[in-house]
């Protein structure tokens, strides 16, 4: 029994990673609490359930589009919106974001209702058995592929020039600036590849839980704990405190029952920040952490 608690949490731990590494990058470069982000991975879920139930399109195989569609509303609202109010502080850009997520869950209330709907596809119950521990496939696949998406993302912000870019303005914005680059645009793209990923965990998130417009708001509040606990801005830190996290909701759950698996994780959050406040990876900046 606690071999398989530990087993649900660290592959739903893998999705919760995933999706937490765009808000917190997010932050990290530019000091952004983005609120909209829950909505970004409704969306994905949204698109995976729309190409799944009227083209047929496997969940897995519509990442690339929810990624693409998302990488476009990232780019577009940050572009034109978010950075007007970047110079403004902190509180300004977190009433823009809930004022923003609220504005795409009304938008899917109102066309797709707030029906919970689900996505079943023909190995949606299939799983392995490993020693007695049901590893059911859907959740290793999801859990498999959000590590190979931050790896590949970890080797763009490494290895490729915009990803430099995007390192070189989180640490000095002004110097960057004097380097050739436009933080205007780095932001942008910076906001879009944030959306993206969650585009991606939105895909996956499909799978796993029922989708409606408030999906989001049910991933929020990880996020906004995995992202302080991991160090913001650290991508390696995003990842393992969202198995952390996936492991002790899931152990709270078992012990203790479902109604009390936020608190327990939420308790942990607390006390492992009094033990290190900055977070497991938390440094001073964003670019020491990748």
């Amino acid at each position: 029994m606690f071999a398989q608690t530990i087993v649900n949490g660290l592959l739903l731990g893998g999705v919760y990673g995933l999706a937490t590494i765009g808000f917190s990058m997010v932050w990290g470069v530019m000091g952004i609490i983005n609120l909209a982000h829950g909505a970004y991975i409704m969306i994905g879920a949204y698109i995976a359930l729309l190409a799944y139930n009227i083209l047929g399109i496997d969940p897995f195989v519509s990442i690339p589009l929810a990624m693409a569609v998302l990488f476009i509303i990232g780019f577009v609202i940050q572009r034109f919106i978010l950075n007007s109010v970047l110079k403004t502080g902190l509180l300004l850009s977190l009433a823009l974001t809930f004022g923003l997520n609220l504005i795409l869950v009304d938008i899917f209330v109102a066309g797709f209702s707030s029906d919970l709907r689900s996505v079943r596809t023909s190995y949606s119950s299939d799983a392995y058995e490993i020693g007695g521990v049901l590893i059911p496939s859907v959740r290793l696949a999801a859990c498999l592929l959000a590590l190979l998406l931050a790896l590949g993302f970890h080797f763009f912000l490494s290895r490729t020039r915009y990803g430099q870019a995007i390192l070189s303005t989180a640490l000095d914005r002004e110097i960057a600036q004097i380097m050739g680059i436009n933080p205007t645009l780095t932001y942008a793209l910076t906001a879009g590849a944030g959306a993206a990923l969650a585009g991606a965990a939105g895909c996956m998130a499909a799978m796993l839980f029922p989708v409606s417009p408030q999906l989001g708001n049910f991933f929020i509040s990880p996020i906004f704990v995995i992202t302080v606990l991991g160090g913001i801005g650290a991508l390696g830190g995003s990842i393992l405190a969202g198995f952390i996290f996936g492991l002790v909701q899931a152990t709270a759950s078992a012990v203790w029952g479902v109604g009390t698996q936020e608190i327990v994780a939420f308790v942990f959050f607390l006390v492992a920040l009094v033990i290190r406040p900055q977070g497991i990876f938390g440094r001073k900046y964003f670019g020491e952490n990748t």
